[in-house]
């Protein structure tokens, strides 16, 4: 399925003289299906990257992390996420749902490899997924329309000191965020947010 460059992409292609390998790129690697191989990279993950648009076209970036795993596959146009709790402010999924635009940009620091996804993103609240994922708030699923992989050559090496410790996990107590314990956030937090009464919680700040 072609990319579909734009009269952007396509001025600093020719302006670049890269018109033809970006065809050929877009012609051999660019696919709208997540293939065995790629499944399985998506799903050894345990962050991404995620960005979105608002409807007038603005758009954010944000960071999602979790367990290995956290991304699923679900057939070959379909992967899911949760979304857990954050800073409320939802301008990622308020995205989702105000245009459903996303892409996301897996990455693997260790070996250097990445890829991207395109594709249009739904929520639904009542997902039945949501009940495999402590704690987390809701699902996002995403249909891909463009699936490739990225050059690796920029990619610094990071070796993993230790995964967070605020990711959910069944039988056992999720941390609070120090900062929402801070006296100019406090009195605004939801009415159930852990945060107001930690209990046998610990208090961390990061």
């Amino acid at each position: 399925m072609p990319y579909g460059f734009h009269e952007g992409s396509r001025s600093l292609q020719d302006h670049f003289d890269t018109r033809r390998l970006a065809d050929r790129i877009d012609d051999l690697l660019v696919h709208d299906t997540i293939a065995a191989h790629e499944r399985a990279f998506i799903e050894a993950r345990d962050m991404f990257f995620l960005a979105t648009v608002d409807a007038d076209g603005r758009p954010t970036c944000s960071y999602k992390g979790g367990a290995p795993g956290f991304v699923r596959v679900l057939d070959e146009r379909t992967l899911a996420f949760p979304s857990y709790d954050g800073n409320g402010m939802y301008l990622s999924l308020g995205n989702v749902l105000s245009t459903g635009e996303v892409g996301m940009l897996f990455i693997d620091l260790e070996r250097g490899h990445r890829m991207r996804l395109e594709g249009t993103a739904s929520i639904d609240l009542e997902d039945p997924l949501r009940a495999e994922y402590p704690e987390a708030q809701l699902v996002v699923r995403v249909r891909a329309r463009a699936v490739y992989p990225n050059c690796p050559r920029y990619i610094h090496r990071y070796e993993q000191v230790r995964r967070s410790r605020f990711v959910p996990q069944e039988e056992c107590l999720t941390p609070v965020p120090e900062w929402k314990r801070s006296a100019w956030a406090y009195d605004s937090l939801p009415e159930h947010d852990p945060a107001r009464d930690p209990g046998d919680r610990e208090v961390l700040g990061r």
